[in-house]
Formats: structure tokens, C-alpha cells, sequence
């Protein structure tokens, strides 16, 4: 009996051994299956990768304070130049236009729709590839492995208009955060603007193309290593780097508002809009500041400062005083001077009048009428 029982128990143990073995091991497949899923639908980004950065993505729930704002990136300044250069591609380094065109043209990155006046990042509001492609007339051919419900397309590092994209628009979000009590600047997606000109060589017209979510773009702009100044030429950060560092400079010509109005709308004339803009980056920059209580360091600096900036108030309304004054001084001086110049060149002017010619008496001719006797005859 007690063999009996002792072997059941041997043969229970070892089944559930062998259950477990089987179960893990089957785990281990499906995981590695779906890890191979992921690596066809987003080469060259492993899984662990994708994890690490949404890891690093906040929830609203955790937000005290957001501000949205909409920017336009000209290329053309120094600043921005990064995104732009290389136009084309050089040592297997390729610009932000070049690698989302790529992306999206394998299939690999989604775009949306580019409507006036809102943003959906919804499945409904999918671009399609091949109308972008058609609208924009860029050229382009099937790859290999393109379906129907895939499709993929080719297209020639000459046919892509990397050249012609001089501007981005981003949506920049500002948001306080409650857990580390740190305000932090985050791009929320970005939108390549096209810039062609008319036949009869008129101003160039804005084409905005699509928006792509950041942190969609994110996991392939992360391993492009770029140089951002041109006095160091070593490529010492990421396009990621560069936008999560706030390096670019842009316009703001929207924020998120209950009217959905553009400041251009808000405000028609020219001074009013850059007053606008003004205003709100400061009201940006100075929100964090008025969340905490000064330290005596920055009290006493701040003393400092309004000190040195009396003094210099100080000093520049006593030096107009001392203007005034003598310009108070010397104008009777010199009206002095101009009244005695003016009498001397009235005298010098007296002096060399030149004399009144007299005019000679004029002598009536006598007429024969008027002929007197003779004194001859007259003593006669």
C-alpha cells in the first residue's frame, strides 16, 4: 500500500513538472513571436526600446498645469538649421524630412490628416500614403512585399523634396508636473510644410503635408546623431535631444483656446500680434517661478538688482537735469552773441552804404519866343 501511494505521488510531481516546462516554454514562444511581429512592423526598433519610451511618457492624471501651444520652425535661421541640413544624404546621414518619408513610405510610421483648425490622431483620420504621394507629386514605385491592406512603396533619395520643405509646424506642450514639481516642455507632434513657388516665379505658397505623432517618430530619430553649431562640428546629440532640449527657435502663431481662433485672427495688426506673442512667452517662462517662495540668495539678488537699476534711474535724470540746466545757460549767451552779431553786420552795413549821387539842375534851353532886346539897342 505504502509503495503504491509513494508512486502516485512520484507520478503527480512529474506531471506537474512536466506542465509547467511546457506551459513556460510555450510562453517563451508566443513572446518571442510577437517580439518578431513588432520588429516587421517597426524595423530597426526592438520591443525593448518601444517599452523603455513610452515608459518615459507621463498620464494627464498627473499634470497640474498644461499649456498648448502651436509654433512655425523657419529652417532658414541658424537655429533650425539642424533639422534642415543635410539636404541630402551624406554618409548615411539623412535630415528629419527624409527619415519620415521613409518611415511612412514602408509602412512603418503613420501620418494624419492636416485639417485647419484641429488635430485628430485617430485611424479615421489616417493619411493615405499613396494620395500624399500623388498629391504632392512626388514619384514613386511598389516595393517588395506591398499588399493591398499594406502597401509600400520606393522612392528615389533624388524624387524626395527634402529641399523644398523649408519650415515645420509643432504642437509644444507646456506642463507642470505634480510628481517631481517640475515644469517641462514637451513637441507633441509635427507637421512638414512644402514650399513652392508659382510658375511666373511669385512668392512661394505653404503646402502643409501631414502630421506624425512624436513619440510615433521618436524610436528613429533617437540613433540619428546631428551637430547643431557650427563652431563644433562633432555630432554630440540626437534629433530627440534636440527637440526635448527646447534647441529650436519658433513663432507662436496659435494656442490651444475656447474659440479656436489663430492669433492672426485674435489680433489683426502687426504691433498687437508681436506684443501677443511676447506676452505669452513670458507668461511661459515665468509661471514656474511664481510657484515657489524666493530664497535668500535670490531675495538679496533681487535686491541687488532693483538697487543698481534705482541707481542708474537715479543717475540718468540727474544727468538730463544737468542737461537742461545748461543748455538753460547757454542759451541766453548765445542769443546775446547772435543779437551783437546781428548789430555788428547792421553797422558794418551802414558803413559801406555808398553816397547819394546828386543829380544836376536841369537848364531850360531858351526859345525864340522868349528872346529879350538887346542892351545895344536898349540904350539907344
Amino acid at each position: 500500500m505504502k509503495k503504491f501511494l509513494l508512486t502516485a505521488i512520484a507520478l503527480f510531481i512529474g506531471v506537474c513538472a512536466f506542465a509547467q516546462d511546457a506551459s513556460s516554454s510555450s510562453s517563451v514562444v508566443r513572446r518571442k513571436a510577437s517580439d518578431r511581429n513588432t520588429r516587421q512592423d517597426s524595423p530597426g526598433v526592438t520591443q525593448r526600446m518601444q517599452n523603455r519610451l513610452e515608459g518615459s511618457s507621463t498620464d494627464d492624471s498627473e499634470l497640474q498645469w498644461m499649456r498648448v501651444m502651436y509654433r512655425s520652425l523657419d529652417l532658414t535661421k541658424d537655429a533650425n538649421g539642424a533639422l534642415y541640413y543635410p539636404d541630402e544624404p551624406v554618409e548615411g546621414q539623412d535630415n528629419l524630412f527624409r527619415i519620415i518619408m521613409k518611415r511612412m513610405a514602408d509602412g512603418s510610421l503613420r501620418g494624419y490628416e492636416y485639417l485647419d483648425g484641429r488635430e485628430v490622431f485617430s485611424d479615421d483620420f489616417k493619411v493615405n500614403m499613396r494620395d500624399v504621394l500623388d498629391r504632392f507629386y512626388i514619384l514613386y514605385s511598389e516595393a517588395k512585399g506591398s499588399t493591398e491592406k499594406n502597401p509600400r512603396f520606393a522612392i528615389e533619395e533624388s524624387d524626395i523634396p527634402a529641399s523644398e520643405v523649408l519650415s515645420y509646424y509643432i504642437i509644444e506642450r507646456w506642463e507642470f508636473d505634480r510628481r517631481s514639481n517640475r515644469m517641462r516642455t514637451l513637441v507633441e507632434a509635427i507637421c512638414p510644410v512644402l514650399h513652392r513657388a508659382g510658375d511666373f516665379g511669385a512668392e512661394a505658397i505653404r503646402y502643409p503635408m501631414f502630421w506624425v505623432r512624436y513619440d510615433d517618430l521618436r524610436p528613429y530619430i533617437t540613433t540619428q546623431n546631428i551637430f547643431t553649431d557650427d563652431d563644433n562640428n562633432l555630432a554630440t546629440c540626437t534629433y530627440d535631444d534636440y527637440f526635448r532640449l527646447g534647441l529650436y527657435e519658433g513663432d507662436i502663431y496659435k494656442t490651444r483656446n475656447l474659440k479656436n481662433k489663430s492669433l492672426m485672427q485674435l489680433y489683426p495688426d502687426p504691433d498687437e500680434l508681436a506684443h501677443a506673442r511676447d506676452s505669452i512667452q513670458q507668461r511661459l517662462d515665468n509661471y514656474e517661478k511664481k510657484l515657489w517662495v524666493p530664497s535668500l540668495e535670490e531675495l538679496a539678488a533681487r535686491r541687488e538688482a532693483a538697487e543698481k537699476a534705482e541707481a542708474l534711474a537715479s543717475g540718468d535724470a540727474a544727468a538730463s537735469e544737468t542737461s537742461v540746466a545748461e543748455d538753460s545757460v547757454e542759451k541766453p549767451a548765445s542769443t546775446r552773441a547772435s543779437r551783437t552779431k546781428r548789430g555788428a553786420q547792421k553797422s558794418s552795413a551802414s558803413k559801406t552804404k555808398p553816397a547819394k549821387v546828386k543829380k544836376p539842375k536841369s537848364v531850360k534851353a531858351s526859345t525864340p519866343s522868349s528872346a529879350t532886346r538887346s542892351v545895344r539897342n536898349r540904350k539907344r
